[in-house]
């Protein structure tokens, strides 16, 4: 079996060119998107809407509450249950794309997953009442590798990794590599990019079109309706305004912010995926998205 993974840095393209790829070989999408998975949060996430996927089938969007636990390990398991159930049909089978730019979770599918403990509550429980500077010093010694690699402003991932340690007496950046593929595809894999300015400047106004959307009202729901678990919530453009309403921020700075450490998060996931193997780069800097669809149609048929 073979599919397509469209990679890239959020408020590239990967959307826009999904659907029209996903409507030339008649193929479902597959999110792979860490915030997406989260049901409420969808301005901030630029979720998909109903219109925009123009009748083309996704999965893995909106898949649990916010607040709730959900693991590269849930990914790895859910992703390769669809794309079994898909390749065991004898008809109506569907081409696939993965699409997203959460790394971790798009490599789980097309190199394999680490099988690593199940969580354990005590220490879950112990790291969780944590601040993130201390996480991030415990990490550090731990695991020096994992302390360069991860994102260390993600409370949940540093939990994750030091209780793997504490589980394992191992290291997690070792543990994590020790990959099991669970499926029978190969892909095809595309990563987006754009010049840095030019990427910058849409993450900009992005962020300015989903405050004029209602970012700041669907914040202060999700804010009022998970009190008790907003530690959890670390998606960019909630936890930002979550300081706003926790009044330790201004508004203006809150939206600055939430710009701020979108481009962050863009500029460590074109670090990912130019380290990643095997993967086409496509600049829409320098090729229109005609050519950009061109290319991948001719690839595809060749693959």
């Amino acid at each position: 079996m073979k599919g397509i993974v469209i990679a890239g840095a959020t408020g590239v393209g990967k959307t826009d060119l999904s659907i029209k790829i996903a409507k030339k070989i008649d193929a479902e999408i597959i999110s792979a998107d860490a915030s997406q998975i989260y049901k409420e949060l969808n301005i901030g996430t630029a979720k998909i809407t109903d219109e925009e996927m123009q009748g083309v089938k996704h999965y893995m969007i909106d898949v649990v509450d916010p607040g709730e636990d959900y693991s590269v390990g849930d990914f790895e398991r859910d992703v390769n249950n669809i794309l079994n159930e898909n390749s065991q049909k004898s008809e109506n089978r569907k081409n696939i794309i993965i699409t997203g730019g959460t790394g971790l979770y798009i490599r789980s599918i097309t190199n394999g997953f680490a099988k690593l403990p199940s969580k354990d509550e005590k220490i879950r429980k112990n790291l969780e009442d944590k601040n993130l500077d201390e996480l991030q010093e415990i990490l550090k010694k731990l695991d020096k590798e994992s302390y360069e690699e991860i994102d260390l402003s993600n409370k949940l991932r540093l939990v994750r990794a030091i209780e793997v340690c504490i589980l394992t007496g191992g290291k997690f950046s070792e543990l994590r590599t020790r990959n099991i593929k669970n499926n029978d595809y190969e892909f095809l894999k595309v990563f987006l990019t754009r010049n840095r300015e030019e990427l910058y400047d849409r993450i900009n106004r992005r962020v300015e079109i989903m405050i004029a959307k209602g970012l700041v009202a669907e914040a202060k729901k999700v804010y009022n309706k998970y009190k008790e678990k907003l530690y959890k919530i670390s998606s960019i453009g909630y936890k930002e305004l979550f300081m706003y309403f926790d009044g330790k921020i201004k508004l203006d700075e809150a939206i600055e912010e939430i710009k701020k450490e979108s481009r962050r998060y863009a500029k460590r996931q074109m670090t990912w995926f130019r380290k990643e193997k095997d993967y086409i780069i496509c600049n829409l800097s320098e090729m229109s998205e005609n050519e950009v669809l061109d290319e991948i149609l001719k690839r595809w048929e060749n693959f």
